[in-house]
């Protein structure tokens, strides 16, 4: 569901240091908002307080949301709180594993790329749909 941004109401927050804003930003830029913010029936914001604000910096004058039932201000609180506590971040190992993986995606070899153009060919010539796409 998409609420203007100019509607959501930013009471009191736990989260003092928003972080890098601009670098979130940029990733709405490329891949869009992949997870809506979460407000209350009445507009006031529960989660999402740093991708409301990238989407500030964007100009953007809507937002995905998702709307929290019933929410009073000690559910609020622990959606809040749940949201920026229950994560676990990539280790430096699984990021290098996930970059060597969007190389080798990126840039295939001489016989992935051989390999692709031939069973391009193939569809093209029997009329085989590629829905992996």
């Amino acid at each position: 569901m998409q609420v203007p941004v100019s509607d959501i109401k930013i009471k009191k927050r736990i989260r003092k240091d928003m972080g890098d804003i601009a670098s979130l930003a940029e990733s709405f830029k490329r891949c869009g908002q992949i997870c809506p913010i979460v407000i209350s029936r009445n507009n006031q914001l529960i989660a999402g307080h740093r991708r409301l604000e990238a989407a500030k910096l964007l100009g953007w004058r809507t937002i995905n949301v998702v709307i929290a039932e019933g929410t009073d201000r000690i559910s609020a609180l622990e959606i809040e709180l749940e949201e920026n506590v229950q994560r676990h971040d990539f280790t430096l190992e699984e990021i290098a594993e996930a970059t060597r993986l969007l190389d080798r995606l990126r840039n295939p070899g001489l016989f992935a790329r051989i390999f692709g153009a031939i069973a391009r060919f193939f569809r093209r010539l029997f009329r085989v749909r590629d829905d992996s796409r």
